[in-house]
């Protein structure tokens, strides 16, 4: 179904090319001033200069073509020559009627579909999801889901980090709590056992023990009120420690069969309890690849870089000049191989576009990532070009997010200063819409339990996605759980509250009664709710299953709402712009709930009338649940 943008340009173009203009100057945009008009055209102002007129002289010839056309019921030339334009009442109705009878709502699918790799995780194993986390993963997420609902093959990949370091800190600290495993006797020939000998939260605090025991300072022993002897052997012990660590991870990536089958036993622990957590926020990854994936590539791909003379050394590494004259500013050489002889961020990141390339040929790759890892990226990207890693017009996006900050504006941390554990967080938000949906009772615990989760998870990620992702913002739980104002418990709410008119709708029809009903049973905080309609039931009278013309200023602003929802979703999905679809979402609802409002739907008298509301408030929850999905949360049922 053509987008109503699409539809109203190809109006103007009709009547620019009638008057003898060219078509290219027809150009319509949504009004910035709505009490004005809905939509306006400016390209009478760009055509006077082509054809030496007043702006207001083209633009009165056009709006003469225009009075002829069926889209508008008001078209005017306006000094110096802007078009004001209103769309005709049954030509938008019979918009909204072909997008109900859509199964896709009138989405278009992309006429060139594209495989595009989105990596949004970039988790460490063996260590907990924290809110560093979340906003790389809701992002991702969200990109991904609307790349599929536009038709686009979208390719999800957690990007693991699971070769580094953290490895030998882990499997050292293992030796010394429990140094009689058998992956420490080096005289142990057998098959290593299939069991890990750690669960998640035993993985989860030996990580952070073995990476303090191999930074141990003199500072931290003299706060601790240690002898400078002690310090001096707690220094050599921690300098010993980190040097096993060293050893150990530089053995493992040799591929020592007893660290080998260590790592193995960390991956599938570290992997289920990610699952498990990404899950929680309905988020999934149609790849598990990590940086242990692409070893085998980096010895390559480096003699490559040297073959084609774009690596060169630098102070005892190996570099790439990534600099071009276009730059605004100087940047810096990237490093593919320290001096030490090890791979770097950016070397495992060359082979991991390597691999992708040779088992997935994508179109396009989309990174999300802190907006601090800028450099890096652009690093690799055009490492990747330059050495033909991909061809030179691949597209390569950095989407770089901002940070969650607390209400003190600095990076949000737990009450005794702390990094949070996600499930931390969203059981935190969960409890608290628990306990507002129980200051007035109405529903079991049980429910009550079951509808905080999902409205907490929904006030969690509409907090987050609906700012611009390039920006900081504050988390404030208070405000994220209110059923007021631009919060994704509002939008529910929104929902929930159709839904309950259409479910009395139904029992109104299927019992064959006329008196007066309320439309609603209270406010967001005391409403509990009704059952959603099984299936919309028209009546078979008059106008029944027909849309309409407006019959009233904000039933005509809702319907020019809900004509924008293909725009809007391709909009944001080219931008990479979340933070767009949930404005959307939010002046729809504010839309429905004006007109909700000064509507009484359940009493109208006039069937045909009531029925044709009943099927634009069916089509406007339809469109909020396709956005929620598509921002990865689901109304509850009552709320």
């Amino acid at each position: 179904m053509e987008k109503i943008l699409r539809v109203i340009e190809e109006g103007l173009r009709g009547a620019f090319s009638a008057c003898g203009y060219e078509e290219r100057f027809a150009k319509a945009v949504l009004s910035n001033r709505p009490d004005l008009c809905e939509y306006q055209c400016n390209g009478a102002m760009a055509a006077a200069k082509v054809y030496k007129k007043k702006p207001i002289e083209i633009a009165n010839d056009v709006v003469a073509k225009l009075k002829e056309s069926h889209l508008f019921s008001m078209c005017d030339a306006v000094m110096p020559g802007f078009i004001n334009l209103e769309l005709d009442g049954g030509f938008l109705a019979g918009y909204l009627e072909e997008m109900a009878a859509d199964e896709r709502l009138g989405l278009e699918v992309t006429k060139e579909p594209k495989k595009i790799i989105v990596d949004y995780g970039g988790a460490n194993v063996a260590k907990p999801l924290h809110v560093g986390h979340l906003r790389s993963a809701v992002i991702g997420e969200s990109i991904k889901r609307m790349g599929r609902a536009l038709g686009h093959e979208m390719i999800g990949d957690v990007h693991l980090g699971d070769w580094g370091l953290q490895m030998g800190l882990i499997i050292e600290e293992l030796r010394d709590r429990q140094p009689q495993l058998p992956y420490f006797d080096e005289g142990y020939t057998g098959p290593y056992p299939k069991e890990a000998p750690f669960t998640i939260s035993q993985l989860e605090e030996i990580y952070p023990a073995a990476s303090k025991k191999a930074k141990f300072t003199a500072k931290e022993g003299q706060a601790q009120g240690m002898s400078k002897e002690e310090i001096q052997t707690a220094e050599e012990t921690s300098k010993a420690f980190a040097q096993r660590a060293h050893l150990a991870t530089r053995k493992l990536q040799e591929g020592y069969p007893p660290f080998m089958a260590i790592w193995a036993h960390i991956m599938a622990v570290s992997k289920a309890d990610l699952e498990k957590n990404y899950g929680a926020l309905k988020v999934t990854f149609d790849l598990w690849k990590g940086e242990s994936d692409v070893q085998k590539y980096i010895p390559g791909l480096i003699q490559e870089l040297v073959d084609k003379g774009l690596a060169y050394e630098s102070q005892g590494a190996l570099v790439v000049d990534i600099a071009e004259e276009k730059d605004p500013k100087e940047l810096p050489p990237c490093i593919v191989r320290k001096s030490d002889g090890a791979a770097l961020y950016a070397t495992s990141d060359l082979g991991t576009i390597i691999e992708r390339e040779k088992d997935i040929h994508p179109d396009a790759y989309i990174y999300i990532a802190d907006k601090r890892q800028e450099l890096h990226f652009t690093q690799v990207f055009r490492v990747a070009k330059k050495a033909g890693f991909v061809r030179p017009d691949m597209p390569m996006d950095f989407l770089g997010f901002g940070t969650m900050n607390g209400k003190d504006g600095k990076p949000f941390k737990t009450r005794d200063g702390g990094v949070m554990r996600l499930e931390v967080l969203i059981e935190d938000i969960s409890k608290a819409v628990y306990e507002r949906i129980m200051e007035n009772r109405t529903v079991s615990q049980e429910e009550a339990r079951q509808t905080a989760g999902m409205v907490g998870l929904a006030a969690l990620k509409y907090g987050d996605l609906s700012n611009q992702a390039a920006k900081d913002y504050i988390f404030d739980i208070d405000r994220f759980i209110s059923f007021e104002g631009n919060t994704g418990p509002y939008i529910l709410y929104t929902i929930v509250r159709i839904r309950s008119i259409l479910g009395k709708y139904e029992a109104l029809t299927a019992d064959g009664q006329s008196g007066p009903q309320s439309q609603d049973a209270g406010s967001p905080q005391a409403r509990t709710g009704q059952q959603a309609a099984g299936g919309l039931q028209v009546p078979d009278e008059g106008a029944a299953g027909r849309l309409l013309s407006a019959s009233s200023d904000s039933e005509k602003d809702l319907m020019l709402k809900l004509a924008r929802y293909n725009e809007v979703m391709e909009t944001a999905f080219e931008e990479k712009a979340p933070h767009k679809l949930c404005q959307y979402i939010y002046e729809l609802s504010n839309a429905f709930n004006r007109f909700y409002h000064d509507t009484k739907i359940l009493t109208e008298a006039d069937k045909g009338r009531q029925a044709s509301w009943i099927c634009l408030i069916g089509l406007v929850k339809d469109v909020l649940n396709a956005c929620i999905d598509v921002l990865g949360f689901e109304a509850p049922e009552r709320m």
